[in-house]
């Protein structure tokens, strides 16, 4: 059963899939200039990244900020 959530700009997309285009829009370097976490700035992955962001609420929290504030 899917739960509809129009609210939600988020919704339906994968926190991988925000990084992704994350990287692909900003780059490691301005990606680690705009949110100072340890993943972006030293041996930057996304693989690396996506573990960390899962962990870290906080974290996680300022990369959906970024997405929803960028246009693609």
């Amino acid at each position: 059963m899917t739960i509809i959530q129009p609210n939600n700009p988020l919704h339906g997309l994968s926190l991988e899939t925000i990084l992704i285009r994350l990287e692909a829009h900003y780059g490691w370097v301005d990606l680690g200039e705009l949110i100072d976490i340890r993943c972006f700035t030293h041996d930057p992955s996304i693989k690396s990244s996506l573990k960390f962001l899962r962990k870290t609420p906080w974290a996680r929290l300022k990369v959906e900020a970024l997405y929803l504030s960028t246009e693609f």
